[in-house]
């Protein structure tokens, strides 16, 4: 088995988590879950990222230690992992001695080599972003970017990390590895950041005015910078398995692809003598009207709101099915209404609800037997082998939103195939030739469906659970081989009916004005 290692950003524990936290935890997870499937030896890990100023600030504000703080906001992250039927395989917080015996091994091997300086810094710094600032980060009026909150001028001494010695290797090693960072727009974009001279990167703070942090093993009166610590993680959580680290994957948003893990983090790498990743993974921003959901504009979606609502297994469809890895996309609840009743209520779970039916009503609720073969199952049958050939390329280029809508095609023509082949007439007819054209729709029926739900299931895991069952099946252990039309139903004892994805309520209208007297 080959391993493959795959990481979320970790989550910074200054607010509670948002739809933004959740698409990444989905969108990982069907990465995760689909290269299980496909007989990989899959480690995956997602955390929290619990040092910095702006953690011991709200701390302060709240009365209580920054400890506590964080050991009640890394709960809500840690609660949501379930609730999205998450399979991670560990979880990982900053404040944990094992991330933090390597950040100082780490920050102790480089101070060794020369690579950690101390000096005086002079400039801007952002507390919102906690990092310095320089003159190129000003708009053309010479005002701060809004997502740099207040910015003040400060003088202190620190200690730096000899980045920008490292930047011709770091064009090279970019410009080698075309496919190092998704998708490849993205990495075009890094290599034009690049051209711009690098500075070397701050990676501390005096003690006096950050105490919440990793204290710097060659100097106890700062604290390690919060980038520097929080990037360590992928590293720290595997350090004692290069196997796995050797197969690493990083998912992150676009927001923090430069610097921090475009530039920061490989040259982090180099310069300790550790291996880089294989590949990072920028995914882009939900927008809600064309305005960015973040938490600083107010406008942030709580997932939850909609798990309760529709099911962990419709909210995952809808953030995998509508977003193109890398794009941003647009999130409201009308258009999650759309996908919610034509695909996965009026396609799929019509389709389960007709075979059912059928193969209750007509076949005393045991899958028959193919007997015949016509042009209407033909096509059916030779459109799946399409289906299926297109579905795992794309769903191992990260194409899940396109992977989706060929299965969606395929279930679409399947509900069209019944609609053809009518079995609710065949049922009436007493001719032996209907007969067998009968138990034929009703075993493609139930094997279409079958498949369909075996290629989704990454993403829809419960909803496929529930389905094998009401169709009397177990999947063998071999998910490639799953993907096979054969008549692995046939004798199966289907249930009557599910009901998987029920209508919601319609909205209150509200109540009629009173009549003037």
């Amino acid at each position: 088995m080959k391993s493959f290692y795959i990481t979320t950003a970790i989550d910074y524990v200054n607010g509670s988590p948002h739809l933004g936290h959740a698409y990444e935890k989905v969108l990982t997870d069907t990465i995760a879950r689909f290269r299980r499937q496909m007989g990989d030896r899959v480690h995956f890990l997602t955390g929290v990222d619990e040092h910095g100023q702006k953690v011991q600030a709200s701390a302060k504000k709240k009365g209580i230690a920054p400890q506590q703080f964080c050991d009640e906001v890394s709960a809500e992250f840690r609660a949501l992992l379930p609730k999205l039927t998450i399979t991670n395989d560990d979880f990982i917080r900053t404040t944990e001695e094992r991330h933090q015996t390597v950040v100082r091994a780490v920050l102790q091997q480089l101070f060794d080599k020369g690579e950690i300086y101390q000096a005086e810094y002079k400039g801007f710094y952002s507390t919102r972003q906690e990092q310095f600032l320089q003159e190129k980060d000003r708009l053309p009026d010479g005002t701060w970017p809004e997502l740099f909150g207040e910015v003040t001028e400060i003088v202190e001494s620190n200690y730096f990390f000899k980045l920008k010695q490292y930047q011709e290797w770091l064009v090279e090693f970019l410009t080698t590895n075309e496919t190092f960072i998704f998708p490849a727009y993205r990495q075009k974009q890094v290599l034009e950041f690049l051209k711009e001279p690098l500075n070397d990167l701050c990676i501390s703070r005096p003690r006096e005015r950050l105490e919440w942090g990793i204290p710097l093993p060659f100097d106890a009166g700062y604290v390690t910078y919060v980038w520097f610590d929080a990037l360590l993680n992928y590293y720290s959580a595997v350090a004692d398995r290069p196997e796995i680290w050797a197969e690493a994957h990083h998912v992150i948003g676009k927001d923090i692809l430069v610097p921090p893990h475009a530039v920061y983090w490989p040259i982090m790498l180099k310069a300790a003598g550790i291996s880089l990743p294989k590949g990072i993974i920028a995914h882009g921003w939900w927008m809600t009207r064309g305005a960015k959901m973040s938490k600083s504009t107010g406008n942030a979606l709580n997932p939850l709101d909609l798990v309760t609502e529709f099911g962990a297994d419709a909210f995952r469809y809808f953030l995998i099915r509508e977003m193109n890895v890398g794009q941003d996309s647009d999130f409201t609840r009308e258009q999650f209404l759309v996908r919610y009743n034509s695909e996965l209520a009026n396609n799929l779970g019509n389709l389960v609800n007709r075979t059912l039916n059928m193969t209750t009503r007509f076949a005393g609720g045991v899958v028959p037997a193919a007997e015949v073969e016509e042009d209407l199952e033909k096509s059916l049958r030779d459109l799946w082998t399409k289906t299926r050939d297109e579905f795992l390329p794309l769903c191992e280029g990260y194409q899940f939103h396109t992977a989706l809508e060929r299965a969606m095609v395929f279930l679409t023509e399947t509900n069209a195939y019944i609609e053809k082949r009518a079995p609710w007439k065949l049922g009436k007819s007493t001719e032996a030739k209907d007969a067998a054209l009968l138990r034929t729709s009703l075993a493609t029926m139930a094997e279409a469906l079958r498949l369909a739900v075996a290629i989704i299931q990454h993403v829809t895991p419960t909803t496929t659970e529930k389905i094998n069952a009401v169709l009397g099946y177990t999947p063998g252990a071999v998910w490639r081989d799953e993907l096979n039309w054969g008549g692995k139903l046939t004798g199966a004892k289907v249930a009557g009916a599910l009901v998987l994805f029920p209508r919601p309520a319609p909205p209150e209208k509200p109540a009629a004005p009173a009549k003037l007297a």
